[in-house]
C-alpha cells in the first residue's frame, strides 16, 4: 500500500505529502532525538502489554523485543540516526523499527497508544532521571558549603561582618553565613523530591489520544515497568498536563536563583574593595589584555545563567497559559526550555561547587572589619535592656552612642568609659562585654542565632539532612 507518511505516524486520510515548510516547522528530531533510550523503554513496556492482552504472539513479542533491543544498541554505539523526513523520535523510531524487523511485526506495536500518551509519559520518565542528576550535584554543593563551615568553625571560629542593606549590620559567624545558603539548596531538594513522588504516582500510559484505550491493555501494569508507582486516573489529563514540566522548570529556576545569590556574593568578596577571598586558579579566568586580571567567571556564569533559568520557566507558562484540553500541538515546545534547563544546572553545578571548594577566606580581614560600621550598637541596646533599661531607651541611647563615635571619628569599643557615662549613667563599664565581635555572636545563643554552640548543632542537623536526602537517592 502506498504512503504519503514516511517517517510520521499519520498520512492516511491525506492523498499528498506536507509542504517542505510545513516538514520543516513540525521536525522535532534536533531536539528530541535525546529521549530514544525512553522512548524505547516505553515501547518495550508496550509490547509486553500487548502480549499480556493477547494482541501479540509469542514469536512477535520476542522479535519486537529484539529489534527494539538492536536499536537500543545502535543508539548507544552512535550509529543510529534520523532521517530528515522523520518528523519526531517517535515516527524515526518506528521507521527503523520497520526496518530491522519487518513491517508485519513492526507495525503491531502501535495499537493501543498515541504520541500523545507515549510523550507525556517518556518525559517524565526522562525529567525523573535528570531529577536524580541534578538532586545529586546540588548535595555535592551543600556538602562544600558545609565544609567550608566546618573549616571555618575550628579553633576560634571566624567571624565577619553580616550586612542588611548590603552595610554593616552585625558580627555572624562565616560558618553561620555559609550554611544560609546550604539550607535553601536544600529545600530546593525537598521540592524536587516533592515533584517526583507527585509524578511517580502519575503514569499517562494507557490515555491514548484523549480518551483512553480499548484493546485490554494494563496501565498499571506498564507504569510499574517504567518506574511508576500509579497511573492516571483522567486520560485527557493524562494527556494534557504539563504542570510537571513547569514544577520542575521552577525548581531548576529556584536553584539558579539560590546560586545565583552566592555567586554575587563571591564576585563581591572577591575584590579588592572587599578582599574577604581569594579565588583558587583552576577555578578563575584572566584577561585578553590585563594581565593582571583574575576574574570570577564561574560565578558570573552562574549569575547569567539563572536568568536563563528563569526565562525557561517563563517561557513555558506562556505557551500553557490558554491551551483547551486536550493535547495540542504546542506543547512540542515544552521539551526545549526544559531540557536547557537541565543540561544548564548539570554543566553549572559542578564547575560552581569546585570554586566553592576552593575558596580561601582571609580570616584576619574578616575579623578586623566584624565589628566595624558601628555593628555592635544592637548589642549596647540590648546589654541595657538586661540592665532593666527599656528598649525604647535603650535604642536611643545605643544610637546616641553611635552618634558620639561619628564625631569623635572612634568605633565603639574606643569610647571611654567616661565618654559612655557622659552619655547615660546607665552606660557601665559593664557594656565593654559586648563590645567585641566575639562576645557579640556569642551572646546570640537562641535557636537559629550565630553562636558557635547553635552554629556546631546546625552543622549537624545540616549534615543529618543531607544524609537522609542521600540515602533516599540510594547514593
Amino acid at each position: 500500500m502506498s504512503t504519503t507518511n514516511t517517517g510520521k505516524l499519520w498520512g492516511g486520510r491525506f492523498a499528498g505529502g506536507p509542504s517542505p515548510e510545513l516538514e520543516a516547522l513540525s521536525r522535532s528530531t534536533h531536539f528530541d532525538w535525546r529521549l530514544t533510550p525512553y522512548d524505547l523503554a516505553g515501547s518495550r513496556a508496550h509490547a509486553n502489554a500487548l502480549h499480556r492482552a493477547g494482541l501479540l504472539t509469542e514469536a512477535d513479542h520476542v522479535e519486537l523485543l529484539r529489534g527494539l533491543d538492536a536499536l537500543g544498541e545502535r543508539y548507544a554505539a552512535g550509529t543510529l540516526r534520523p532521517d530528515d523526513s522523520d518528523e519526531d523520535v517517535h515516527g524515526a523510531l518506528e521507521r527503523l523499527l520497520l526496518e530491522e524487523v519487518g513491517p508485519d511485526v513492526g507495525g503491531r506495536l502501535r495499537a493501543g497508544r498515541s504520541r500523545n500518551d507515549q510523550i507525556a509519559t517518556l518525559f517524565k520518565v526522562f525529567l525523573r532521571d535528570h531529577c536524580r542528576v541534578v538532586v545529586g550535584q546540588v548535595l555535592d554543593l551543600v556538602d562544600v558549603l558545609a565544609a567550608q563551615a566546618s573549616d571555618h568553625l575550628a579553633g576560634t571560629p571566624t567571624v565577619m561582618p553580616g550586612r542588611t542593606h548590603l552595610q554593616h549590620a552585625q558580627p555572624v559567624l562565616l560558618a553561620h553565613h555559609l550554611m544560609a545558603h546550604a539550607w535553601p539548596l536544600l529545600r530546593d531538594v525537598d521540592r524536587f523530591l516533592d515533584w517526583d513522588a507527585r509524578v511517580a504516582a502519575d503514569s499517562p500510559y494507557g490515555s491514548g489520544a484523549l480518551a483512553g484505550q480499548s484493546l485490554g491493555l494494563d496501565p498499571v501494569g506498564v507504569s510499574a515497568e517504567l518506574g511508576f508507582t500509579g497511573s492516571s486516573a483522567n486520560s485527557i489529563d493524562g494527556t494534557a498536563a504539563r504542570d510537571f514540566v513547569a514544577e520542575f522548570a521552577f525548581v531548576c529556576a529556584q536553584v539558579g536563583v539560590d546560586v545565583s545569590r552566592l555567586a554575587e556574593e563571591v564576585i563581591l568578596w572577591s575584590t579588592r574593595e572587599f578582599g574577604f577571598v581569594t579565588l583558587h586558579d583552576s577555578w578563575s579566568t584572566g584577561s585578553s589584555i590585563m594581565p593582571q586580571k583574575k576574574n570570577p567567571d564561574i560565578a558570573e556564569l552562574a549569575r547569567g545563567k539563572a536568568g536563563r533559568l528563569v526565562g525557561n520557566l517563563s517561557g513555558l507558562l506562556a505557551t500553557l497559559k490558554a491551551l483547551p484540553l486536550a493535547y495540542n500541538r504546542d506543547l512540542q515546545e515544552d521539551k526545549e526550555p526544559v531540557f536547557d534547563s537541565v543540561d544548564t544546572l548539570e554543566v553549572l553545578l559542578p564547575a560552581f561547587t569546585g570554586m566553592v571548594a576552593t575558596l580561601v577566606f582571609d580570616r584576619e580581614r574578616l575579623r578586623e572589619l566584624a565589628p566595624q560600621g558601628f555593628s555592635l550598637a544592637t548589642d549596647v541596646a540590648e546589654w541595657l535592656v538586661r540592665q532593666n533599661v527599656p528598649f525604647r531607651v535603650a535604642h536611643e541611647l545605643a544610637g546616641a552612642c553611635v552618634r558620639r563615635c561619628e564625631e569623635l571619628g572612634l568605633e565603639l569599643h574606643e569610647l571611654t568609659d567616661e565618654q559612655f557615662a557622659a552619655i547615660s549613667p546607665a552606660l557601665t563599664p559593664g557594656v565593654r562585654d559586648v563590645l567585641s565581635a566575639e562576645g557579640s555572636v556569642a551572646s546570640r545563643d537562641g535557636r537559629g542565632g550565630t553562636a558557635p554552640v547553635r552554629v556546631r548543632e546546625q552543622l549537624d542537623e545540616l549534615g543529618a539532612v543531607v544524609a537522609a536526602h542521600r540515602a533516599r537517592l540510594g547514593s
